[in-house]
């Protein structure tokens, strides 16, 4: 007797058959439908025109609900402020303040000295525009104030306008450094004035779009390009040497020359002191990132490393003693506004704008990196018109250009801040230090602040192994980064920003040109259709040719999607067309010869009308017995058969297998009908449509009836706009997918017959 199953292993396999049959029920789907062509699928879907909303009505409606919506808007506190959590966040943001005034305060000195500028003029840089960004911005967690890279553009334009050669004394050849200052300062403030007018603008039209022609690759080599430019800018410091002021192409290269030229004169006290204080730097940032999880808040390495060198070098005596230049007289309080030279702006404003899209690019893309990892939207428009507005009062009151810092800004966030509140605590602490405690760092070494700038360049620098993964990830985009460096290093930052964005864009227009293209055939047993050359198992459908791009047609690739299409189709088409219109032409220079030779007999038969008549009645007997009238019955025989030729050449010509490449004795394609794969046309311009309408003529010259297939409806919109259906070329050829069109062809084909077993199995 045999063991009988148990229950539980019943209910086991009876559960397991169910899932196999609804797992194969599942898989074994069938659709039915009707073939659909676009008159059908607008009929059936009740296609409408779609009517564009004038959006400009509302700008000018006046509401209580409307105009509360600009207020906040254009005041984002407004919105956040009231419903601020003080219990929750304020201890958080305090902390995260107090942490970012203490990397304000050496940041903003430091990177005042690589923009050309007195370093009290980095402190004002970083109170005006960070507590003008509490009001109107838009992100939480960014650290508005002085970045490497802006500094540095505004250092190149600084001294390129103001070059210590213009400010050398007669008396004894040296610099007067206070005028050279003032007019830097001037410089530096007009500057951001003009950045800041450029923005607010760029933002109230709301152009914030613009920074999406500034790839990730292209913004990432050109901040690696910028940090190499920082570094050699700040050798000056580390040496102690005396260098000319540069600008333009070639700038750099020529600074490293002259570094390298000038070594023997450096000065050892100042290099020995930036070499310990870059060490300093060095290990505290080392012991953060092993102790990160222990300590509440990081060690202020740099806030420490100026408080120990501003300390010994008061007490050591190292300017005098030893030679080192130290930052000098910092005036305690604020200084009064200044309005800007607009006499600068015209030799300005091209630096200006490239000053404005990389410091916007730099801090939307922080600001949504922080925004996607906490859950909120960051408006590009508004964050443009708050860096606008940053720039231009901080230019009024003599600041510098300012962006996000990526480092400070990561500190904001992983010390507690939520929100822009820390940013206002940390200007309240740099407003403290400008007004009191700045006068204590007039002992600072300038070497100290060198080695601040060049540590801090570690993260960008980091930016070179973008080389090694954009080997392997995508080499179009490694050209990018390339060109982007190199450009950058050599023509300067200006210059080389616009090289990179017009070769960036330049790249995309030749990607467009050099699409896939491809001969689709179907997956067997679905209405799946893949290229031919990836797929083994997809096969042609006999008597179809469905062609697909991979990029949408327009000017630029225009006449390659036609030479391609008629390369991928196997056929000369060019070649096939011109071969019928000249046999066609000797048919009708041959009937046309006909027609002349049949008019003479004529005219000969109207003078001579009764001897003709004769011999057409006469027996063939009196025709022999007479040669003379014998001739003339042949030449009216001759003209009866010229007549009938020509009759009948009439009517071969009237009858339309005449025409046809059969006919003609040319060959004929392999299939009757070609269908355009359009899903991926994007938009349609007058070179497409004219291009389309091409291909329907030359295919219906050799027989092949075209079809399109996949259409979007934006597109099938242009398409009607631009008048492109016609009687010849209806919505009829215009089908909602490729495996309808497929069908439709072969069950109408325009040549060769077709098996109805091919289509029933279709």
């Amino acid at each position: 007797m045999g063991l009988s199953e148990a229950p539980g292993q019943r209910d086991t396999q009876a559960l397991l058959s169910t899932t196999q049959a609804m797992e194969l029920r599942r898989r074994d789907y069938h659709v039915e439908r009707p073939l659909l062509n676009q008159e059908q699928l607008e009929e059936l879907g009740s296609r409408s025109s779609a009517t564009g909303t004038l959006q400009w009505r509302t700008w000018f409606r006046c509401s209580h609900a409307r105009a509360r919506a600009l207020l906040l808007q254009y005041f984002p506190v407004l919105a956040w402020l009231p419903q601020y959590p003080v219990r929750d966040w304020l201890l958080g943001d305090l902390l995260s303040g107090l942490s970012v005034a203490i990397m304000q305060l050496p940041q903003g000195l430091a990177y005042a000295l690589l923009a050309g500028l007195p370093p009290v003029f980095g402190l004002y840089s970083s109170f005006y525009p960070v507590f003008i960004y509490f009001l109107f911005g838009t992100s939480r967690h960014i650290s508005v104030g002085t970045f490497a890279v802006m500094s540095v553009m505004v250092g190149s334009v600084t001294e390129s306008l103001a070059p210590d050669e213009a400010f050398l004394q007669a008396s004894n050849s040296t610099v007067d450094v206070a005028a050279r200052d003032a007019a830097r300062v001037q410089v530096a403030s007009t500057l951001s004035v003009l950045v800041g007018l450029l923005q607010v603008g760029l933002g109230l039209v709301h152009f914030g779009f613009v920074v999406t022609y500034l790839s990730e690759p292209l913004v990432r080599a050109y901040t690696t390009a910028a940090s190499v430019q920082v570094f050699v800018s700040q050798l000056k410091y580390v040496f102690g040497l005396h260098l000319s002021s540069r600008s333009g192409p070639l700038s750099l290269i020529y600074t490293v020359l002259e570094v390298c030229w000038k070594l023997p004169q450096t000065v050892v006290g100042t290099m020995v002191t930036a070499v310990v204080a870059g060490v300093v730097l060095v290990l505290v940032k080392l012991f953060n990132d092993k102790l990160r999880r222990q300590l509440p808040m990081p060690l202020p390495g740099e806030l420490l490393t100026l408080i120990g060198a501003t300390g010994i070098s008061y007490g050591v005596g190292l300017q005098h003693r030893f030679g080192v230049d130290v930052v000098g007289k910092i005036p305690a309080g604020l200084v009064p506004p200044v309005a800007p030279s607009p006499q600068l702006f015209a030799r300005l404003v091209g630096n200006a704008f490239a000053i404005a899209v990389v410091g916007f690019a730099i801090a939307i893309s922080l600001g949504k990196i922080f925004a996607l990892r906490h859950g909120y939207r960051v408006d590009s428009n508004q964050e443009l018109v708050a860096l606008g507005l940053s720039n231009l009062i901080g230019g009024i009151f003599q600041c510098f250009p300012v962006s996000c810092s990526m480092s400070r800004s990561l500190v904001q966030e992983s010390t507690g801040g939520n929100t822009q509140v820390a940013g206002a605590i940390s200007s309240l602490f740099i407003l403290i230090i400008i007004v009191k405690l700045g006068e204590l760092f007039q002992d600072l070494p300038k070497a100290v602040l060198a080695a601040v700038i060049i540590v801090n360049l570690k993260g960008m620098l980091m930016q070179f192994t973008d080389i090694c993964s954009l080997w392997k990830a995508n080499r179009v985009d490694l050209l990018i980064w390339l060109v982007t460096f190199v450009a950058t290093i050599l023509l300067n930052l200006d210059l080389g920003l616009a090289v990179a964005v017009v070769f960036s864009l330049l790249l995309v227009v030749v990607r467009t040109q050099l699409p896939h293209y491809a001969v689709l055939g179907q997956v067997p047993d679905t209405d799946i259709y893949r290229d031919v050359a990836e797929y083994s198992e997809a096969r042609e459908v006999p008597g179809v040719k469905v062609f697909r791009s991979s990029a949408t047609m327009y000017f630029a690739n225009a006449e390659l999607y036609s030479d391609m299409l008629k390369q991928r189709c196997g056929v000369n088409v060019d070649h096939l067309i011109s071969q019928k219109k000249k046999l066609l032409r000797k048919q009708e220079l041959k009937l046309k010869r006909l027609q002349k030779e049949n008019k003479l007999p004529k005219q000969a038969a109207a003078s001579k009308g009764t001897s003709i008549s004769i011999n057409v009645n006469t027996s063939v007997t009196d025709i022999e017995s007479n040669d003379v009238e014998g001739s003339k019955a042949k030449q009216v025989s001759a003209g009866t058969e010229l007549e009938d030729t020509a009759a009948r050449g009439q009517e071969d010509a009237k009858a339309p297998d005449m025409s046809s490449l059969k006919t003609l004795g040319l060959p004929q394609p392999d299939f009757h009908s070609l269908i355009l794969d359009l899903s991926s046309l994007s938009f349609v311009d007058t070179v497409c449509l004219k291009s389309l309408k091409n291909i329907f003529r030359d295919f219906r010259e050799i027989e092949v009836e075209v079809y399109m297939a996949a259409c979007h409806s934006p597109v099938v919109t242009q398409l009607e706009a631009g008048h492109f259906f016609d009687a010849s070329i209806t919505k009829q050829h215009l089908f909602a997918s490729v495996h309808d069109a497929v069908i439709f062809a072969l069950q109408h084909p325009r040549s060769s017959p077709v098996n109805p077993v091919l289509v029933t199995k279709l």
